[in-house]
């Protein structure tokens, strides 16, 4: 029999590679834009039309690169910044693996320019599908400029799973935030279909964060600084009064790379403990410093999962440099701050040596030496002298006639209690509350008949650059489900009207429409299914009413009412129960002994 293992062509294995590196236009811009800060770059121009899909074009200013190597770079594992594995352990650049040009050229057409100082010419490539059309002298100003069109133009499959401009617009500036962010001596443009849509200029961390995040940030930014054998942290966390119900202002750095870190998120969220409500989020833009040898940045394509030698270490540090802050800035109960210097937490690690601690003891020592006699006290069995007083104040009153059928009683504000023939039935308020508002929007949706409800005063809502696109994305599905939302320009929208089954919630309009927009980016693996009816799910769980809203006796039988009046009044549009029913063996037997 013939051989049947044979190696893959260069053009199949930079596809394959390019599918790991290059998942989307964002991805081409992060590649890109790396390599231009590496180059030494003070001036990087990022431009975009129809987010990404038709051009992508990347101007820096940095050292540029000669004829050999400019041909060479586009060489699948071609690299400057590592030269052997020992290196992959100190790391100080942001790419390194050599696969990014290679793996842009495999899936779009590309034209770079790049020139050397001191050169008279630099080089012009043009490359499609890894295939080089040509290199040739060009004039050019000193640095690199890359033009990358019709992105996946060979993998039709591939462009046909982009999302809308909106949203692949949003993933760029995402990118683009990363990068600004970690580089604040260098000057940043963005700007999709020739508007521009961030010009950032060079400038402290502060200033920065307010260039992308907008003026507010200015008042609720608290610095954070500490540094520790193992760690240096700094930056600045959010004042708990302005957190948000929304992720979009959180932010690891570690040694100047981007990185998503849930572990470290638990320590920041303990900082915040008992002085922020739980399902609030606080802005975090935390730079953490360490020696490269004790991370590895080398374990996942995109670079933003990091290793850490001693993370629990770390985290213990993170916690407390946040309850320092915080406490610095009077927001938490009065801790004394004044000793001068940094948190010193000791680190055990595996080069530490450990003592047997001394101990000294008398063996003369008597603990009765002085007292005439032991006396023995009378014992107070725990059931006497008034154990029972007062217990009445244990339970919450309940409603006149409650043991009656048929009557409702709400436990802890979040359970509505209803006996029934069976035995108990009990509801979770705010699950049944999202299915009545998803069910109504979805017949409002089916039968065009939108029902909004005009606000008197509008409200004007500034977003930041991610979740304006995000809005941009749902406006015309907002509309029809009943939201009268427009555009203001300046990544702002302005609030009209909201539909009438969602304004009963007691919820603002604005908080409903940040609350949506979180949720519209947090349905994952629902994304197959049809826009207007994502917005309605996110809708339905951003405005349901909140646990701990007391509801009166009349609302608590509407609610029940209109549940069952659902197609489907036992689960959530995501499939959580919202009915319970514990019949009556089922209740003698909690009480058997």
């Amino acid at each position: 029999m013939a051989d049947i293992i044979h190696l893959l062509s260069d053009a199949v294995a930079n596809q394959i590679a390019a599918g790991e590196v290059i998942q989307r236009p964002a991805s081409v811009v992060k590649e890109l834009m790396e390599n231009a800060v590496d180059a030494g770059a003070t001036s990087i121009k990022v431009q975009v039309k129809d987010a990404g899909k038709t051009l992508i074009q990347i101007t820096d200013d940095g050292k540029g690169m000669s004829e050999g190597d400019a041909v060479r770079s586009f060489e699948r594992h071609a690299t400057s910044k590592i030269t052997s594995a020992e290196d992959l352990f100190s790391i100080q650049t942001k790419g390194f693996r050599g696969e990014a040009l290679a793996s842009i050229a495999a899936v779009a057409e590309v034209n770079m320019k790049t020139r050397r100082r001191g050169d008279e010419l630099g080089t012009q490539i043009r490359i499609s599908g890894s295939k080089t059309d040509s290199v040739e002298p060009v004039q050019t100003p000193v640095g690199s400029s890359f033009q990358v069109r019709n992105l996946f133009f060979n993998i039709p499959a591939r462009r046909k799973f982009l999302k809308s401009d909106h949203t692949e617009l949003r993933h760029i500036i995402n990118e683009f935030n990363h990068l600004a962010l970690t580089h604040t001596e260098i000057r940043f443009t963005l700007t999709n279909n020739d508007t521009e849509i961030l010009q950032l200029l060079p400038g402290n961390l502060r200033q920065r964060i307010i260039g992308v995040f907008g003026k507010a940030t200015n008042a609720y930014l608290l610095p954070i600084e500490t540094e520790t054998s193992i760690i240096k942290i700094s930056g600045f966390i959010g004042k708990p009064e302005h957190a948000r119900k929304t992720y979009g202002e959180q932010f690891f750095f570690v040694n100047n790379r981007y990185i998503r870190h849930p572990y470290f998120h638990k320590a920041v969220m303990g900082g915040y403990e008992q002085i922020l409500a739980p399902d609030h989020i606080p802005s975090y833009f935390i730079f953490l410093e360490s020696d490269t040898s004790k991370i590895d940045v080398n374990i996942h394509p995109s670079k933003t999962e990091v290793k850490f030698e001693d993370e629990r270490s770390i985290w213990r540090i993170l916690l407390a440099a946040v309850k320092e802050a915080i406490g610095r800035n009077n927001l938490s109960p009065s801790l004394d701050f004044s000793i001068e210097g940094v948190i010193d937490i000791p680190v055990l690690t595996s080069e530490t040596e450990i003592k047997t601690p001394n101990i000294d003891t008398n063996p003369a020592y008597n603990p009765f030496e002085g007292e005439d006699s032991y006396k023995r006290e009378k014992q107070v069995r725990p059931y006497q002298d008034g154990r029972f007083e007062g217990w009445e104040q244990m339970f919450d009153p309940a409603p006149a006639g409650a043991a009656a059928v048929g009557k409702r009683i709400q436990v802890r504000n979040k359970y509505i209690l209803s006996p029934v023939k069976s035995g108990l039935m009990i509801i979770d308020q705010r699950k049944a509350h999202e299915r009545i508002i998803y069910e109504k929007m979805m017949h409002s949706l089916e039968n065009h008949q939108p029902l909004a409800q005009q606000s008197l005063f509008p409200e004007t809502i500034k977003l930041n650059s991610g979740d304006y696109q995000v809005c941009l994305d749902m406006m015309k599905d907002l509309e029809q489900l009943g939201f009268d939302i427009r555009d203001f320009g300046g990544e702002s929208v302005v609030i009209h009207g909201i539909p009438s089954e969602i304004s009963v919630s007691g919820k603002g309009a604005v908080e409903i429409l940040e609350m949506m927009i979180e949720q519209y980016k947090s349905l994952k693996g629902e994304l197959d299914m049809a826009i207007p009816e994502r917005i309605a799910r996110s809708t339905a769980r951003s405005s349901a009413i909140s646990y701990g809203q007391q509801l009166s006796d009349q609302e608590m039988q509407e609610l029940t009412d209109q549940l069952f009046a659902c197609e489907n009044p036992n689960y959530t549009p995501s499939g959580k129960l919202i009915v319970r029913i514990m019949d009556v063996e089922e209740l003698d037997n909690q009480f058997k002994v």
